[in-house]
């Protein structure tokens, strides 16, 4: 089983930044025998829906040549009780990028209040990959199949 944790990417600028969004309800697999009586999204999961998209932006933005991996993260708020039933709007932004590693930073908005974020956010690039699978995977999970036209 795959944990996709944003729905679809709305916005995207090769080597800049990237929009996505996620629904998240009550039906969430995370959710299932975790809490007693109140369902809370955990925090962990806005810094993966984050990363998820900064590392679609930062393969994109190198042609699917490199897959990226989140290696540290720095700097991060979250907010600690929101239950399940509301809509987040999710950024990215590269700071800086190199043949090796990416230097990000993400955040998310629910109802115009931030509701996390990531000051600083390195990935590293590993090129033991298959471009073709990879833009795929992009097109699959991102809805973006026009960009690859």
């Amino acid at each position: 089983m795959r944990f996709l944790f944003y729905d679809r990417v709305v916005e995207i600028q090769k080597g800049q930044s990237i929009k996505g969004v996620k629904t998240f309800s009550l039906s969430e697999e995370f959710f299932r025998g975790h809490f007693d009586k109140t369902a809370v999204v955990p925090g962990v999961i806005y810094i993966e829906a984050m990363a998820q998209l900064l590392g679609w932006l930062i393969i994109y933005s190198h042609d699917f040549k490199v897959s990226a991996v989140m290696s540290l993260i720095e700097d991060v708020t979250v907010h600690p009780h929101l239950r399940p039933g509301f809509k987040a709007d999710i950024y990215g932004e590269i700071i800086s990028t190199s043949g090796t590693d990416s230097l990000g930073k993400a955040w998310m908005y629910a109802d115009n209040q931030l509701i996390a974020s990531m000051n600083r956010i390195i990935f590293a690039h590993f090129d033991q990959v298959d471009p073709q699978e990879l833009m795929e995977r992009f097109q699959y999970y991102s809805g973006l199949a026009e960009l690859l036209q």
